[in-house]
């Protein structure tokens, strides 16, 4: 039968369908074990069943993750991502109720061909497509490759850091092998020197050494003149001992005729403080029976303690220029400062409240007495204060002037109550105050000379 016979014979129905029976099937896609899934699929996986777990009611939630249910929603991927996974992969309802809240609420992470790897694996585990481990292989290859990348990186860095020490390392080496080559020229420079010296020290010992030997041959030729010039020497030596000894004996003397004297001057001292005592005793008897005979009786009030206010109402004393000369006024005897009170204060430190400003120059005032030993009166205008301060450091008087009253005649009232002779300092910047208080014989300071010396207290 020729071949084309054949050919057009149908093809038996049975025999199609042994073949196809005998034709081996595709082997099945391995089981994915979820526990050894790539990193990123992994953390996704909890991602999105962390995501559905918190949105579950109770009932549905597996046993063992209720207590992964209560974790923070910022926690519960990272903290329960185990026993998320364990029961993805083991539980079918756990499952499926995580692919129904994904298709209700995230349809996009269940996409197998999103562009993503990782989005489009973790869609096909979830799905369970044949295609899953395709995918997850990409994505472990994905993740293979990019911590290969992180690898060359870094060791292209280190790399890269290596060179550059090895270039500063270089640098180094050649600065130290141009230090060693400088010290090497210095060092042989300071050998040609020290070789130098050594040749001009080799000189100078040999002559010295001839020296020597020309000076031995003429001490030897010179012994006899020696021995008289020492015997000359001998005999000088002992009179300038002899010398010497009469001088000491002469400057004893003279020790002892200071002495004498020194004695003498301390006995004579003695007297004339006897004499001085006898004639201050003298003095004090002759001003006690005066005051006796005239009916005085002792007080320690002062001229100023009889002046509270002033009414309506010989000599011409010098201006004091500066804290200097005021500090020569006030170490003579018996001297006594009037203060024009708000003169000075207004003039020193006008930004503090009229009260503080009385109790800070009363205090500085106090400070000054105690320092000088002057008798102090600072005046105040008493108008407007309403509480009149009762104590006062010791050495400083304090006066208001009565109302209707100014604090400037006061101050004059002050001066003109003072006997004749008295030291009197009368510290203001008010011209007129000054000028009648000078031509009654007190001397004026200014109110910034005052605080000047104030300030140094």
């Amino acid at each position: 039968m020729p071949p084309s016979a054949h050919a057009e014979q149908p093809e038996d129905p049975g025999l199609r369908a042994s073949a196809a029976a005998q034709r081996p099937e595709p082997d099945p896609a391995p089981p994915i074990e979820w526990r050894e899934l790539p990193e990123p699929v992994r953390n996704r996986l909890a991602e999105l069943a962390a995501d559905a777990l918190g949105r579950m009611p109770r009932t549905d939630i597996p046993q063992q993750l209720r207590p992964v249910a209560k974790f923070a929603p910022a926690k519960r991927a990272r903290l329960g991502a185990t026993a998320l996974l364990s029961t993805l992969q083991d539980s079918s309802a756990f499952r499926t109720a995580v692919l129904e809240w994904l298709r209700e609420y995230r349809q996009d992470a269940l996409d197998p061909n999103d562009d993503d790897s990782v989005v489009a694996a973790t869609a096909a585990v979830l799905l369970g497509e044949s295609s899953a481990t395709s995918r997850v292989r990409l994505v472990a290859k994905n993740a293979a490759e990019t911590a290969l990348r992180a690898e060359r990186d870094a060791a292209v860095a280190r790399n890269q850091k290596l060179e550059a020490e090895l270039a500063n390392t270089r640098e180094e080496l050649t600065r130290a092998l141009q230090a060693v080559e400088e010290a090497r020229k210095d060092r042989e420079e300071e050998l040609v020197r020290l070789r130098g010296r050594l040749r001009e020290q080799g000189t100078q010992l040999r002559q010295a050494r001839d020296a020597a030997e020309a000076a031995r041959a003429d001490a030897e030729s010179a012994g006899n003149g020696r021995d008289e010039e020492l015997a000359a020497l001998t005999a000088q030596l002992e009179r300038e001992r002899q010398r010497a000894a009469t001088e000491r004996a002469r400057a004893e003397r003279a020790l002892a005729e200071a002495e004498i004297a020194r004695q003498s001057a301390r006995e004579a001292r003695e007297a004339d403080e006897v004499r001085l005592a006898l004639l201050l005793d003298t003095l004090e008897g002759a001003a006690t029976g005066i005051r006796r005979e005239l009916a005085l009786e002792a007080s320690a009030r002062r001229p100023a303690d009889r002046v509270h206010s002033a009414a309506a109402g010989g000599g011409l004393g010098s201006q004091v220029r500066d804290a200097t000369a005021l500090d020569r006024v006030l170490a003579l005897p018996a001297v006594h400062l009037i203060v024009d009170g708000y003169n000075v204060t207004k003039t020193g430190y006008p930004e503090l409240p009229l009260a503080d400003q009385r109790d800070r120059l009363v205090q500085q005032l106090g400070a000054l007495a105690a320092r000088t030993g002057a008798e102090i009166t600072v005046v105040f205008d008493g108008a407007g204060v309403l509480s009149v301060p009762t104590a006062a450091p010791r050495g400083v008087r304090v006066l208001f002037s009565a109302p209707g009253v100014l604090a400037d005649d006061v101050i004059r009232d002050l001066v003109k109550a003072e006997p004749k002779g008295r030291p009197l300092v009368v510290a203001t910047s008010d011209r007129a105050v000054a000028d009648s208080c000078r031509a009654s014989g007190a001397h004026p300071a200014a109110s910034s000379v005052l605080l000047a010396r104030l300030g140094r207290v």
